[in-house]
Parts: C-alpha cells; structure tokens; sequence
C-alpha cells in the first residue's frame, strides 16, 4: 500500500527541529532531542503498523542497525587510538592531512578516516582553529574523499552488494574524485593561509618551538580497526556482522588506556547524539523514499544529467545509502532489469554506465551538502561541538559553505562529465 503524503510530515518536522531547535532553544534541544526523535519515529511506526504494511519500516530499522554498529565500532575503535602531531601547524601541512584523510577514507572508510583524523586534526590547530577548518574536513574526509572504493562509503558498498565490480567505480570515477578533491584542497589552502597570516604572532612562535614529530599511541587498535572493517564483507547471518562490530568496540574500549581516552577527550556523548538523531532519521524517511520509489518512473528521470541532480539534492537530506539504491533500482526498471539479479545489473553497469556512474558520485558527493547528508558529518560536527570549537548552524553551514562552494564544483563535474 503507498504511503499516504501527509506521512512525511514526521520526517519534515525532524529535519526542521535538527536544522532550527539549537538556534532557537539550545538548552531544550540539548536535553530533548532523543524525546523529540523517538516521538517522531514513533508517530511513523504507528502509522504503519495501521496501515498494515510495516515491511518496509521493519527494513529500516534493519539498515539503522547495520548503520549505527560500524559508527560505534569505528568511533569507540578510533577513540583509543592518539595521534599526536606536534609542531607549526602551517597551511601546507593542515592541506597535507586533509589530502591524506581523503586517500584513507576509501582504505578504512570515510566513518573511520573521520574518526581517526578530526581530533588530532582539532589539536594540532587548537590556536586558531575555525568553523571552516571541521567543514573542509567534512567536505573532504568524511564525504569527497571516499569515493573511490565500495569500503570508501556506504552507498558504493551497497553497489557493490548488488553484484558492481569492487574497482569498477575506481576506474570510472578516478578523475572526477582527482579534480573535486584538488579544487577542495587548494580552496582550503587558500583559506587556511589568510587565516595563518591573521593569527597572532605569538601563535606562531609557540607552535613553532614544538619540534616537528608524529607519536601513535594505542598501537593495538589499528587491528581492531581492520575487524570491524573486513566485518563488512560479511553479509550472512543477519546481524553477525553488527555483533562482531560491537564486541569488538566493547573490547577494544576495555582494553584500551584510560589515559588515551582522555586524551583524547573521549565521551559517549557524540555518538549518542548520532543514534537518538539517526534513528529517528531512518524510521521517518520511510514513507519518503517509498514514495520516490513508488512514483521514480513516472517522473520522467531518464538521463544521467537527472539521476546525478536528483539522487544528488535528496542524498543531502535523506541518507545518501538508501536514495542511490532507490535510483538505481529506477533506473535499472527502465529497462526491465531487476537489482537483485547480479547478471541483470552486470549487464546494466555494462551498458549504460553513464547512469551508474551519475547516481554514485552525485550519492557520496551530495552527503557533504548537509550535516545530515551522511553519518560522518554529525559525528564530526558532535566531537567539535564537544571541544569547544566553533561550527556553523544547520542552515550557517549550507548557506555559507556548502551551496557557495559545492554547487560550482559540482557543476563542473557536471558539465566535463556527465552532460
């Protein structure tokens, strides 16, 4: 049975309460967005089960437990692991880091190159760290840079789930990953440089007595990091793969240090926020990506140019995972081929890669145009909100940074790429 459109409403009130609710009443929000979640989700869930139809919910909260067991693998797994760099934190080397995290995030995924990376990415630029530094680090880490591998992010894994070539997608999209990640990294390079030259002078002269050294410590959790990443590859039994990736978060906090975790500055509070948030998130999404998939082929979405605009603008607000999934099952439908027919989508990816190639890189790109846009981005935003470090708001952030500085790199994709 079709969700009725009234259904959505939940999922808009959610948004609009993430986006608007810490400006207005920060104090409120702070003590109630798990109520405020957990009610509209609630709200969903009632809805369906009236309707008789609550398979497709039951498949939500199926993708919000694989989803939210590698977050808390990865970040409780990553928690345990310092990295100090000492030294001048000069523009050069914040660039430097940042092109590193976007390599990392297709090896350990742009979840665990996040985790890793944005808190000794905070310490090393403590004195004069900005809101544009943890956005270019959202832009590139946690969304961008992970476009090159199916580990890199979720929705290529899904892809590749359903029969694509583990390095098809490295091959196809290698030089749009090449030309987004280098236009980001020079704007970053540019920004970061006016931002040096404002600093104070005694900023630079006590960074820059620090001798220059890297010191990683928490060894051990590198292999707990490789568990929880191979576990992906798991797929049988259900939910084998989430047990192993919370026991091993759970031994992995054990056994680490307490002295590592504070330094650096680990709560459960971040995380938290995450699940409470996204749970709510994947539950009330449901009647809308039902409905796009409902009515995708009487939109009248046929060419690359489509798929890439409109899984693009919907994965900044709905999670990107489930809308590439959803319009590459559209697409594959236009011409009667089935996503779950391993020879139907070889054969598809064959002959119209143009479509499969739009969908997947508009799905990774598009996550960063939001915090919402992929899972990375809140966590990333939760852990700097946690130290004290300026981030924009919900709106802040898309108005003066990802639809200012995203939309014409995009377009240029678009322009050498798709069209």
């Amino acid at each position: 049975m079709e969700p009725h459109i009234l259904s959505v409403l939940p999922f808009v009130l959610l948004l609009l309460a993430i986006a608007i609710m810490p400006f207005v009443a920060p104090k409120f929000w702070h003590k109630n967005f798990p109520v405020v979640s957990v009610a509209l989700a609630l709200s969903t869930t009632v809805y369906y089960f009236v309707n008789s139809s609550a398979g497709s919910l039951l498949h939500a909260v199926e993708e919000y437990v694989m989803f939210i067991s590698l977050l808390v693998g990865l970040y409780v797994v990553s928690g345990g692991i310092v990295i100090d760099i000492k030294g001048l934190a000069t523009p050069l080397r914040n660039t430097i880091l940042l092109a590193v995290g976007g390599v990392l995030s297709n090896i350990i995924g742009t979840t665990g190159a996040s985790m890793l990376l944005i808190r000794p990415f905070i310490k090393t630029n403590k004195l004069r760290i900005t809101n544009f530094h943890i956005v270019f680090f959202i832009f590139i880490v946690s969304n961008v840079g992970g476009s090159l591998t199916p580990i890199g992010d979720p929705p290529l894994f899904l892809g590749f789930l359903k029969g694509i070539p583990f390095f098809w997608i490295t091959d196809k999209v290698f030089f749009k990953w090449l030309l987004a990640l280098s236009i980001l990294l020079i704007l970053f390079f540019i920004a970061d440089y006016i931002n040096f030259k404002k600093a104070p002078q005694e900023i630079e002269e006590k960074e820059s007595k620090a001798k220059e050294q890297i010191r990683i410590r928490g060894g051990m959790n590198f292999i707990f990091l490789a568990v929880v990443v191979g576990s992906i590859f798991i797929t049988e039994p259900l939910f084998l793969r989430e047990a192993i990736m919370l026991v091993t978060a759970f031994v992995s906090y054990k056994l680490t240090k307490k002295e590592l975790h504070k330094r650096n500055h680990f709560s459960f509070f971040p995380i938290k926020e995450v699940a409470w948030l996204f749970v709510g998130i994947f539950i009330t999404m449901t009647p809308a990506l039902e409905l796009l998939r409902v009515h995708s082929s009487g939109l009248g979405i046929t060419t690359p140019t489509q798929y890439f605009w409109l899984t693009g603008g919907l994965s900044g607000f709905l999670d990107n995972a489930p809308t590439y999934l959803t319009f590459l099952t559209a697409s594959m439908g236009l011409y009667g081929l089935d996503v779950n027919k391993v020879s139907d989508v070889l054969q598809f990816v064959a002959s119209h890669e143009a479509h499969v190639v739009a969908i997947s890189i508009s799905a990774v790109f598009f996550g960063a145009m939001t915090y919402i846009g992929n899972g990375p981005n809140f966590m990333v935003k939760s852990i700097a909100d946690s130290q004290n470090v300026e981030t924009p708001s919900f709106f802040g952030y898309m108005g003066k940074f990802s639809l200012p500085i995203l939309v014409p790199i995009y377009l240029l994709i678009w322009w050498l790429f798709i069209v």
